[in-house]
């Protein structure tokens, strides 16, 4: 079983961590060519592109200009250098070493500028979301320039797995990117769903949610769990798994 996860908009470049083991991303060759196109972009472009501020726009202006295949002193490994709700639930900087171990062959973080990354891949820090439309020679946009590249890796590396499934804990936005009708038809794509009860009805509500995920890819990994069925007693901070809400590819936890 793999899961994936989508990786943050902030990043943590401060805190100290422990490098324990690295290893390169899969398609740094494809970061290099998309890095290339945003290297052609001047801030007020990049600004317009990703709808963000002035001065975070001059920030991923420079990190382009200066961005190489060699790591420095800025660069850590994927799942050290995201923050945010997903990564305050995954809890990583709380993981031993045989926790990174399994991380990296059971979690993958998926990227705009990096197809998917393991854990300990060491990467630079950037800013590409999944659903900006950068044109580039495959198309309009990241999906089009990723096409089917995605699924195929997790398609090789869920032949390594004894249960092949692909645990879907990326937002949707992310999660377009891997092809599903292009994995291999002996992989069971399944997706957690967390709903918060509001009054007589159960809601999902962004925040909570994005966490939560985060909650269960930290569950797996420290419980080592490898076989989908036991995905059902995940039950951090409330959540309990319902059978009544739940369909065979969409399982609803709720609290």
């Amino acid at each position: 079983m793999i899961s994936i996860i989508s990786p943050a908009k902030t990043l943590d470049l401060d805190s100290k961590i422990d490098m324990y083991k690295v290893s390169e991303p899969l398609f740094l060759d494809e970061a290099e060519e998309l890095i290339n196109i945003l290297k052609s972009l001047i801030p007020e472009q990049i600004m317009d592109l990703m709808n963000i501020s002035e001065v975070l726009s001059e920030v991923n202006f420079k990190r382009y200009q200066n961005w190489n295949r060699d790591v420095n002193r800025d660069s850590r490994q994927a799942i050290f250098i995201f923050s945010g709700e997903v990564y305050r639930g995954l809890k990583a900087k709380d993981f031993n070493n045989e926790d990174l171990e399994f991380a990296n062959k059971h979690l993958k973080i998926l990227s705009g500028l990096y197809g998917i990354l393991n854990p300990l891949d060491i990467i630079k820090p950037y800013r590409l979301e999944m659903g900006v439309k950068l044109k580039n020679a495959a198309g309009k946009n990241l999906y089009a320039f990723w096409g089917d590249k995605i699924a195929n890796y997790l398609n090789g590396e869920l032949q390594h797995h004894e249960d092949k499934v692909l645990l879907n804990l990326a937002s949707e936005e992310y999660s377009k990117s891997v092809v599903f009708k292009s994995l291999d038809k002996d992989i069971n794509v399944i997706t957690p769903i967390f709903k918060e009860k509001r009054g007589n009805t159960y809601r999902v509500i962004a925040v909570y949610a994005k966490k939560a995920r985060g909650l269960m890819a930290n569950y797996i990994v420290k419980n080592k769990i490898d076989r989908v069925k036991d995905i059902k007693k995940f039950c951090e901070e409330g959540y309990e798994y319902s059978e009544k809400l739940s369909s065979d590819n969409k399982w609803i936890f709720t609290r």
